[in-house]
């Protein structure tokens, strides 16, 4: 549970803003983080900014450039290659270990996220879309009974969310395409698949987004999700 924003010292409260404003494509790469703005807008003196902002440096978010300051940190198509590719591997074993250990209202809850993010796409709502996405992916790891392992794939996603977040321009055959993954999946959840059988479908799955994004010059009908 998020903490309230009244028990928050100011640092903790401009970096949870800055933050979020950076994973969710609002301040998009190499935009510059201007200090005095951010300390007006947030109604807070310059020095929680910038002891927010080298929270975020720290953690690879924002970057110090020569006259330029505090900048959103570019990330490139290798670097958000190798992340998905991490995640396939971490997303796979979290998923199997969590296959046995899936209940049956645990299973229909991931029927109706997949059905509420075909209404979404169906709608156009794409920042919908990716946070249904998230939900369906987390609501199978969160049951695997190994934190760490969590803690990892979350990271991992949080590095990717800000990437992904720059493409949602894009239009939705990648997104209808994951839809019906998620389906084939959620059968195989349903018949107690063997482990290594759910850890394909999710390699699979990470590997055809990974396609998505290395074609998605050529085909503007990508939504990479």
């Amino acid at each position: 549970m998020e903490r309230n924003v009244k028990s928050m010292s100011k640092k903790e409260f401009v970096y949870t803003h800055l933050r979020a404003r950076i994973l969710d494509g609002t301040f998009g790469s190499g935009q510059r983080i201007v200090i005095d703005q951010v300390a007006k807008e947030l109604r807070v003196s310059i020095i929680p900014v910038r002891e927010a902002i080298r929270q975020l440096e720290s953690e690879g978010l924002i970057t110090y450039k020569p006259y330029s300051g505090a900048v959103v940190t570019s990330i490139d198509e290798k670097e958000y290659i190798d992340t998905l590719n991490v995640l396939s591997v971490l997303e796979g074993y979290a998923t199997a270990l969590s296959a046995q250990l899936l209940t049956d209202e645990d299973i229909e809850k991931l029927i109706q996220l997949n059905n509420d993010m075909e209404k979404a796409v169906g709608e156009y709502e794409f920042e919908l879309f990716g946070e249904l996405n998230r939900s369906f992916h987390a609501s199978i790891i969160q049951k695997c009974g190994n934190p760490v392992l969590v803690e990892k794939i979350e990271e991992t996603q949080d590095r990717m969310d800000r990437v992904r977040k720059s493409i949602f321009s894009m239009v939705p055959k990648r997104a209808y395409q994951s839809i019906q993954e998620h389906s084939e999946l959620i059968q195989c959840l349903k018949e107690r698949a063997p482990m290594e059988q759910v850890e394909s479908i999710i390699r699979k799955h990470r590997k055809n987004t990974i396609d998505a994004f290395l074609h998605r010059k050529g085909d503007s009908s990508q939504q990479i999700l």
